[in-house]
């Protein structure tokens, strides 16, 4: 089975040199490395037993790490070898910077293909780096990536060495391991109950939020958010400030909605003390945006909680970063757009900027299409598994949305609910990005028009 998966892979590098359109080498180049990872992942090497890991599992494992998922159907730190869980490691990297870095290079080559008076007004408004500076785009991502997480992993290692007694190589190795799948909103673990012995304490719990955070704001932000401080940029760009606004207003709803649902839920909340109660609802009300760490049992949370966590999943982060879901920006203009028709206006505004209508559009066929994507997987899982509406939506919006949470279904699916999954996590990382961008790169006038007419609408 190895031996044909790297057959498939070579197939896919061929194809993929062959591939033309950004949006479809983007999915080539994903399939390649999920295909190159299941081939290591299913090697002996790579289990603790030593024996050959099936092609399923191996599988999902290497797409959700390269789709920086979280979802798993054996325990990581049991069943994978110390090999194992450094090829999902670089799995995890890869897919990370894979994705951060071909987001930024779409950016631009949307750009590329827009007019010259546009691209020139583009820059203009955005003060953007010039659209020869590719390699800058790309140091600058991989750069500020490696460095955020070598900041966490540094906390994380002497707290694992001075409060919890590992060795400097294994509390450097745990370390290493989280900062990197937390930056990139991973959400594996070493842990079987990820990071749930740790839900109380804040030297652990307060880094890896810090990572999951600033990888989950989106690149284009956080490169906006450096000129500012170094005194290089006065105004803050539209996409700057609705992300912002739309990350920390969701933020602030999930930490609110976890604390006040849970607060009294002997299962999650109750039994801890107030400073306890406090921080898990802060963590719990950042993981569901697709970071998928836990430090209580998601199985036992309230439906009401549970609700929010659908939303929030669904959501996700900011653009050209490394969460997932449809993205708060486009969350956030299509909220723009039913404000606009409430009041009955015309144009659509959005803090003092006219929204253009090719925008508008897109945004609402990436929530459509989501929205189906989401459908259809879990009306499959509810036909081919026993289990409710609840965990297997849940399950659904978390895979698609490339966060990781799981009610603790995952480990008891069938394969071919596996399956779904995983073409879900792919189509769900990938899908948002490729789409915006085709939807981008298609655009086109048209030299006539048809007669208007007014259907019934509602």
């Amino acid at each position: 089975m190895p031996t044909a998966v790297v057959r498939r892979a070579a197939a896919l590098v061929r194809l993929f040199l062959r591939a033309s359109h950004p949006a479809r080498m983007v999915v080539i180049g994903f399939a390649m490395a999920v295909l190159l990872g299941a081939g290591l992942l299913m090697l002996p090497v790579s289990t603790e037993q030593g024996s050959t890991t099936d092609w399923v599992t191996a599988l999902f494992t290497a797409t959700s790490a390269v789709c920086v998922t979280g979802l798993v159907v054996v325990d990581t730190a049991a069943h994978w070898s110390t090999f194992g869980e450094v090829v999902v490691l670089g799995l995890i990297q890869v897919g990370g910077l894979g994705i951060m870095t071909l987001a930024s290079l779409l950016g631009m080559l949307v750009v590329r293909r827009l007019g010259l008076r546009m691209r020139r007004s583009a820059q203009a408004e955005t003060k953007s780096l010039g659209l020869g500076d590719v390699r800058s785009v790309i140091a600058g991502v991989i750069t500020l990536s490696l460095v955020m997480e070598a900041i966490t992993a540094l906390a994380l290692t002497l707290r694992f060495v001075l409060g919890y007694g590992q060795s400097w190589g294994e509390g450097a190795y745990f370390g290493v391991f989280h900062a990197v799948s937390a930056f990139n909103n991973a959400g594996f673990a070493l842990y079987p109950d990820s990071l749930q012995r740790y839900a109380t304490d804040p030297l652990v719990c307060l880094p890896v939020l810090f990572a999951v955070i600033v990888g989950g704001l989106g690149f284009p932000v956080l490169f906006e958010i450096g000129r500012r401080l170094r005194g290089k940029r006065r105004h803050w760009s539209l996409h700057a400030r609705v992300t912002l606004l739309a990350y920390s207003v969701l933020l602030g709803v999930g930490v609110l909605a976890f604390g006040a649902f849970e607060w009294n839920n002997p299962e999650t909340l109750g039994p801890l003390s107030v400073g306890g109660k406090l921080l898990v609802g802060l963590f719990h009300g950042t993981t569901p945006r697709t970071a998928g760490f836990t430090t209580v049992d998601i199985g036992e949370i309230n439906p009401t909680t549970m609700l929010v966590n659908d939303v929030l999943m669904f959501v996700g982060g900011g653009s050209a970063g490394t969460a997932g879901g449809i993205k708060v920006t486009t969350f956030a203009l299509l909220a723009f757009v039913i404000l606009t028709e409430v009041r009955g206006e015309s144009q659509v505004h959005v803090l003092g900027r006219k929204l253009p209508v090719g925008v508008q559009r897109q945004a609402l066929t990436v929530v459509l299409v989501a929205v189906g994507m989401v459908f259809t997987a879990t009306l499959l899982l509810l036909v081919i598994t026993p289990f409710g509406l609840d965990a297997t939506l849940f399950e659904s919006i978390s895979a698609f949305g490339t966060v990781g949470l799981s009610t603790g279904i995952t480990e008891q699916l069938p394969r071919a609910a596996e399956l779904v999954l995983i073409v879900l996590m792919f189509t769900g990382r990938l899908g948002p990005i490729t789409m915006a961008s085709a939807l981008a790169l298609r655009e086109r006038g048209r030299r006539y028009d048809l007669p208007e007419e007014r259907p019934i609408v509602g």
